[in-house]
């Protein structure tokens, strides 16, 4: 799979359904190629196409439960890795990453705002 497909994944797992412009935007790529992405995705199982019910005009892409798994496998194999990294570490090494954890998280989360921009 592509960075930009799991990037994709990951977007969708995070902040619900969207129209394939805004995955665009999001992800960086033009338009005619998030939709090739969202197509290979679709044929894959991994997301589905569905109306909004707010707008019949529009169509959002959302995460299917294979989808969201691959998200989740995915993640948790991350965690997996960095926690054998950090059984490595020493005692005070450890420390100055719990330390800097709430900084981490804060940072994530104006990256993950300034990314995925307001909802719609």
């Amino acid at each position: 799979m592509s960075i930009t497909s799991a990037a994709t994944l990951a977007t969708l797992h995070r902040s619900g359904p969207r129209r394939i412009t805004d995955l665009a935007v999001i992800e960086g790529v033009t338009q005619p190629a998030m939709t090739v992405l969202v197509r290979v995705m679709e044929e894959s199982g991994l997301v589905e196409r569905r109306g909004d019910a707010s707008d019949k005009r529009v169509t959002l892409v959302c995460l299917t439960e294979a989808g969201a798994s691959y998200v989740q496998t995915r993640r948790q194999a991350g965690v997996d890795a960095f926690a054998r990294l950090i059984d490595e570490l020493a005692d005070d090494e450890v420390e100055a990453l719990v330390a800097a954890l709430p900084a981490l998280a804060h940072l994530a989360e104006l990256e993950s705002r300034d990314r995925e921009g307001p909802k719609r």
